[in-house]
């Protein structure tokens, strides 16, 4: 087989896959979120919002990355009609767990194996000292806005939350129920409601 032809063959399944994870109204979310991954993942929910308001399931793992990427996401998801459930997998990390909470807290599980990660935004500060001024309070803007929608995903207090998210806040999928993130840990899709 050419390498043609090989090029060919994996065009095909992974049409296969798209069109079936399509029909399946399911969409996966892996690796680092930034701008270039989120733009077909809205335009995904938009579409499948499009066709009908059958359930759309969302399968996450992620270490973070673009904190306004993460929003462009989780805004869609709350835009759309459909009822959106998601499940995290390997980890849903920084604006991974931005993307997680902005389903209905019924509607977000978590595999056995998963961990969460919640802290404050972070920036790569430069410039001159009024940039360096805007900048900061940018990202104090930034991590209020962060830690309000983390309270009303959670139902924790703002000072809990203000306090978990000042360093690296990791959670196992335990702590993750009880802490509000995650309604159920599941081991098979049919546990789905």
């Amino acid at each position: 087989m050419t390498k043609k032809d090989e090029a060919k063959k994996d065009d095909n399944m992974s049409n296969i896959v798209n069109d079936n994870m399509h029909k399946s109204r399911t969409i996966m979310i892996v690796g680092e979120i930034n701008l270039d991954m989120a733009q077909p993942i809205c335009a995904k929910l938009l579409a499948m919002a499009f066709e009908n308001d059958d359930p759309i399931t969302v399968i996450i793992n992620s270490n973070g990355g673009h904190v306004e990427a993460g929003d462009m996401i989780h805004d869609m998801i709350k835009f759309i009609t459909p009822k959106v459930r998601i499940i995290a997998t390997g980890y849903a990390a920084s604006a991974g767990a931005l993307i997680f909470v902005a389903a209905d807290k019924a509607d977000r599980y978590s595999l056995p194996n998963t961990r969460f990660l919640l802290h404050q935004p972070a920036g790569g500060i430069g410039g001159t000292a009024s940039d360096i001024k805007i900048q900061r309070d940018e990202i104090v803007k930034m991590r209020t806005r962060l830690n309000q929608i983390f309270v009303e995903a959670t139902g924790q207090n703002i000072k809990q939350i203000e306090k978990d998210t000042d360093r690296d806040f990791w959670l196992t999928n335990e702590q993750a129920v009880k802490y509000g993130l995650v309604s159920k840990i599941i081991t098979n899709i049919s546990e789905i409601k």
